[in-house]
């Protein structure tokens, strides 16, 4: 049997907190109604982090002890220290999953990944979104009809400032006649980041079992995919495969590293 997939997931706990209207629905927090969701399935086992959290939730033990990395963001962005998104990073290049949810487009985090502005449109006003699967074959879309219907929803919009997919999954529309790109997965050094919309705090979003499903589905995509690639180290003469001499000068000492 494989191993269990550590699960940690990361919110900043802000609007719960401060909004009555977000606190009636995400009594626990919307990290809380994730765990609780996620929980039952099987093969994860769930942790969350919070922003006021030592080390802010993701210490590098803790990160060191995480398969794939769950991360919601909106009101304090800012407050993300440099050196945590730093520890995140390294991470996701050494193998461990990142899956981006909602708001999170904005998180250093994300930018940092994706070297781009992540900006897009938005509206507050309750619209309906349909969530279109346009690559049904795709893992993180098993279990799903056509489309996910979510009745309230806040509208992203393109232009959407990320660098093109490696691979496209869902594609959104609007009440109010605007499309995005909602689902998307990309690689970056070992590691897999899924992005997903769908999650605006005033809404019940993360109740929707569709919208669980396919959170469920990206975490199994993202779980490390073996060995993490290895750091460049040097190779001596001795230890080539095939024996060679040296033929020429080096800036290098012995050791590999650059001479003084």
């Amino acid at each position: 049997m494989p191993s269990p997939i550590r699960v940690t997931i990361w919110n900043e706990f802000v609007h719960e907190r401060q909004n009555p209207g977000v606190a009636q629905i995400y009594p626990k927090g919307i990290h809380g109604a994730l765990a609780e969701a996620l929980g039952t399935n099987a093969d994860f086992v769930i942790r969350t982090a919070t922003l006021e959290e030592p080390e802010q939730g993701v210490s590098q033990a803790i990160l060191d002890e995480t398969d794939v990395l769950l991360w919601w963001g909106h009101a304090a962005h800012d407050a993300v220290l440099d050196e945590t998104v730093t520890r995140v990073q390294q991470r996701v290049l050494a193998g461990m999953g990142l899956i981006v949810l909602h708001s999170g487009h904005w998180s250093k985090v994300f930018k940092r990944l994706m070297g781009t502005s992540c900006a897009l449109c938005w509206r507050e006003a309750g619209e309906r979104e349909r969530v279109w699967v346009v690559n049904p074959g795709h893992p993180i879309a098993a279990g799903l009809g056509d489309c996910i219907e979510i009745e309230h929803s806040e509208m992203y919009g393109e232009p959407f400032g990320i660098p093109t997919p490696d691979e496209l999954i869902f594609v959104s529309w609007f009440q109010g006649g605007e499309v995005f790109r909602s689902g998307a997965t990309w690689t970056r050094g070992s590691g897999r980041i899924f992005y997903f919309s769908p999650g605006h705090e005033v809404y019940p979003i993360y109740h929707h079992p569709d919208v669980q499903r396919v959170i469920a589905n990206g975490i199994r995509w993202a779980r490390p995919q073996g060995s993490a690639a290895t750091t460049p180290r040097h190779v001596p003469v001795e230890q080539a495969r095939e024996q060679i001499a040296v033929r020429g000068g080096t800036v290098h000492v012995a050791d590999g590293k650059l001479a003084e």
